[in-house]
């Protein structure tokens, strides 16, 4: 859990990810349209991934627990939660607050 922490507290976005996951493909591409530069970390594409994986399940107890995505060094959610926040115009003024949008 402390590399996850780690890695999620240097960025401003962080989104980990598995590359074949067709959720983590629409909450990449949401950022993307956002203009937001977030930093991904493919699970599958890291030695030590599977070790991430599972402290990823026990902080959002599921699995997959992709993606889990932290803004501001804070974990937000996976998928659900961050189209919740985007609906619900919430999205961009926590993006802001994180120092990962400047408009």
């Amino acid at each position: 859990m402390e590399k996850v922490m780690r890695l999620a507290s240097q960025r401003a976005v962080m989104v980990f990810s598995f590359s074949s996951c067709c959720m983590c493909y629409s909450v990449k591409s949401l950022f993307n349209e956002l203009g937001v530069d977030a930093t991904i970390h493919e699970l599958d594409e890291d030695p030590s991934g599977a070790e991430m994986e599972r402290a990823l399940v026990g902080l959002l107890g599921r699995k997959p627990p992709v993606p889990a995505i932290f803004i501001g060094g804070r974990l937000v959610g996976s998928t659900d939660r961050i189209m919740a926040l985007h609906l619900g115009g919430s999205l961009v003024p926590l993006l802001r607050d994180a120092g990962a949008l400047w408009l």
